[in-house]
């Protein structure tokens, strides 16, 4: 069995002394993984950080195998490991990437998006708002998407004002009446009203249906810890 692409570096792990099991991110096959013999070596280590882009050749005698990858640099996103926050990003994005991908499960418009929001980081960009619609992307690719289209009550497609906890979809003030308070606020980017923390409750928005949706009914495990560090990060600025 043999695969031949290119890939975003999501994820390495040590292997034995001088191997490392390495995670790409890549167009047409999704998540792959494959052992690196030699990774953990300074000649290695440095194309294989996390959000460098390679070039990589798997190999494997069957095809459930671990299987063994060649790769060669093509891209080094450096702003990422330059500032703490970009770091914590890629971390996370990454982390919940490898926590939801099954392997080699093409997901072509997440790894797009993906790409481009780790150029925003690379190049120092203000990706907070991109952050928060990737996290329902990423729900709306593993099959857990919210309805922002319309009111659940009225079925008005304008004045929507939250999304209901249990079902994911948009109410209006109108038609939460009582019920607001129980509700989680839709912020303004996700076609909400204004609001000075909209980046707070936008990551609260898509870190309840991560939670509940992802986490707990499909995969039985909780979140990683590096998406409650970032959002930790992303709300004190």
């Amino acid at each position: 069995m043999e695969w031949r692409g290119e890939g975003t570096v999501i994820g390495r792990r040590p292997h034995g002394e001088n191997a490392v099991v390495l995670d790409l991110l890549s167009l047409d096959a999704g998540r792959v993984s494959g052992l690196v013999p030699g990774g953990a070596g300074r000649s290695k280590s440095a194309m294989l950080q996390p959000g460098s882009r390679v070039s990589a050749l798997w190999r494997a005698r069957l095809e459930y195998q671990l299987g063994t990858f060649s790769v060669e640099p093509l891209q080094a996103r450096p702003g990422i490991l330059n500032s703490a926050l970009a770091l914590d990003g890629m971390n996370a994005t990454a982390a919940l990437l490898r926590f939801a991908l099954p392997e080699r499960d093409p997901h072509p418009s997440l790894v797009l998006a993906s790409e481009a929001l780790w150029d925003a980081m690379d190049s120092a960009e203000d990706w907070s708002e991109a952050y928060a619609r990737w996290e329902l992307m990423l729900l709306d690719e593993m099959g857990f998407g919210i309805d922002l289209s319309r009111c659940a009550v009225t079925g008005a497609q304008s004045g929507l004002s939250y999304v209901s906890p249990a079902s994911g979809r948009a109410v209006t003030a109108e038609g939460a009446g009582e019920y607001a308070p129980r509700l989680l606020r839709l912020p303004q980017m996700f076609g909400g009203p204004p609001s000075n923390d909209d980046l707070v409750h936008a990551l609260r928005l898509s870190g309840h249906f991560l939670h509940t949706r992802l986490a707990a009914a499909h995969i039985s495990r909780p979140l990683p810890a590096a998406r409650e560090r970032l959002v930790a990060r992303l709300t004190r600025r």
